[in-house]
């Protein structure tokens, strides 16, 4: 019914006291935030009560040429998003910033994760009249908050009666004629963060965007609460915090987020370096040469040598211009992307016993095609080592992982992974220390993917129609 979107985004606002280019502010945000979502991009921006929006497919800085920006006027606020799909055909109507007129008003939407109740939502609403013009569970957050704005004196109320109906992984924001407001899910599986700006607030999926525009970093904010910013004056609602066990989705520190990044008071790169450690101390190996998969493995490859006292050597140049292809949404551009994105350096591999680093193992495919690069630049051995644990279980929360008969180490033992990567060696990192990777105990992960241990499960009793179905385009390794 919603179709199989499974979405990693990065949303961007911000909040102002005075009128101002509040649109090329969120283009520097989001251009800081492309990492997450290299299909569409778009920015709404509010002037005086009008909402004024440009969204469209590609990256940043096509879907934003000079005169685009011009385009959209000055305003006190402003929120971006920018987004990758796995599926759909006509991914330009899921495009966001969606915005929505109904009888109170005019609001602007954009939204990180996805919802596990999104189905039994949806069809209460088409049951209600509700016309729905995306596959997108962005959708149904918007019409679920217009139902509930109907009814309530505030547009953060009905946010705060969205949140009793909504259930999965959302990190939102809304901005109306006169307020910006941030929610994220009670389980935190997303993260969201808030800074201040002159004379005003930003809020952002991640913290390098604020570095971007010269923000000050405030805070995370916390699972289930909402922030409203009116007036240059902030509020909070914490109703809906502590109702549920804490669960940012670690994968944002092994692969999505930056390396500069800050979530949850811990570095992103000091997080990658602390699993290559753990590897190096669970797979040791008698090598020559470390070197990572840019880029999110060099981190990771960095740390494995320094635990293990082998020398870190650069052995893979990437094409700085190709984008992530766990990222691009066509099965061909991935294996194209693959042979231009990476190349070996002969002099750094050659007749060396290698040990090689990557983020992850997802279907094995890219893996493949690296390690014959080694090989064909003449690596003696490649003993491979991955920083998250073994993919076995479908996620529902967000990360492009549906469906576990897709998933390389569902499919096969350690010999036949090892064989098929034509490895002389094959390591994974541990569900037990993946969770250590910060120095934060009470910071809580979701490794559902992992572990098949779900934080909180899909409602919509369609989850072999919803995420079993084979996947797609998009996966890491």
């Amino acid at each position: 019914m919603t179709g199989n979107l499974h979405e990693e985004c990065g949303v961007f606002g911000v909040a102002l006291n005075r009128k101002s280019d509040v649109a090329h502010l969120a283009y520097y945000g989001l251009y800081a935030l492309q990492h997450r979502g290299q299909e569409g991009a778009g920015i709404a921006v509010c002037d005086d009560g009008v909402i004024s929006c440009h969204k469209d497919v590609g990256l940043v800085n096509d879907v934003f040429s000079k005169h685009a920006l011009s385009s959209l006027p000055n305003g006190r606020m402003a929120i971006g998003h920018v987004r990758y799909s796995t599926t759909g055909k006509d991914p330009r109507i899921n495009v966001q910033p969606l915005v929505i007129n109904h009888l109170k008003g005019r609001m602007a939407i954009a939204h990180n994760g996805n919802l596990t109740n999104d189905a039994v939502l949806r069809r209460s609403l088409e049951l209600n009249g509700s016309i729905f013009h995306t596959t997108s569970d962005t959708e149904v957050i918007a019409y679920t908050v217009t139902k509930h704005r109907l009814k309530e004196s505030s547009l953060e109320s009905a946010v705060s009666r969205t949140m009793d109906e909504i259930k999965g992984a959302f990190s939102l924001l809304i901005m109306s004629p006169q307020k910006l407001i941030a929610a994220r899910d009670p389980w935190g599986f997303r993260p969201l963060s808030l800074a201040s700006f002159e004379d005003g607030y930003v809020v952002s999926s991640e913290t390098c965007a604020f570095d971007s525009i010269g923000a000050k970093f405030i805070r995370d904010i916390e699972p289930g609460e909402i922030i409203t910013i009116k007036d240059g004056q902030i509020s909070s609602d914490r109703s809906h915090c502590g109702k549920e066990k804490r669960s940012l989705c670690v994968f944002e520190f092994i692969y999505f987020a930056r390396p500069d990044s800050i979530l949850e008071g811990e570095s992103v790169q000091v997080a990658r370096q602390r699993a290559g450690a753990f590897l190096a101390l669970e797979h040791p190996a008698q090598a020559d040469v470390v070197i990572g998969v840019p880029d999110s493995g060099i981190d990771a490859a960095l740390g494995y040598a320094r635990q293990s006292g082998i020398p870190y050597g650069i052995g893979l140049i990437k094409n700085k211009y190709i984008g992530r292809t766990f990222i691009q949404p066509e099965q061909t551009m991935r294996e194209n992307g693959v042979r231009i994105k990476l190349n070996p350096v002969s002099s750094a591999v050659k007749g060396k016993r290698v040990i090689l680093i990557d983020d992850s193992i997802v279907r094995g495919t890219t893996s493949m095609r690296i390690v014959r690069l080694l090989r064909d630049a003449g690596a003696k051995e490649v003993h491979f080592r991955s920083a998250a644990p073994k993919f076995l279980y479908p996620c529902y929360f967000g990360t492009d992982i549906d469906s576990s008969e897709n998933l390389f180490a569902y499919k096969h033992t350690d010999e036949e992974m090892r064989r098929i990567l034509d490895v002389d060696s094959l390591g994974f990192l541990s569900v037990e220390n993946v969770v250590k990777l910060t120095q934060n105990p009470s910071l809580g992960f979701c490794t559902a993917c992992f572990s098949s241990i779900y934080p909180c499960r899909p409602e919509n009793g369609h989850e072999k129609d919803k995420y079993q179905s084979p996947l797609k385009e998009n996966e890491n390794g």
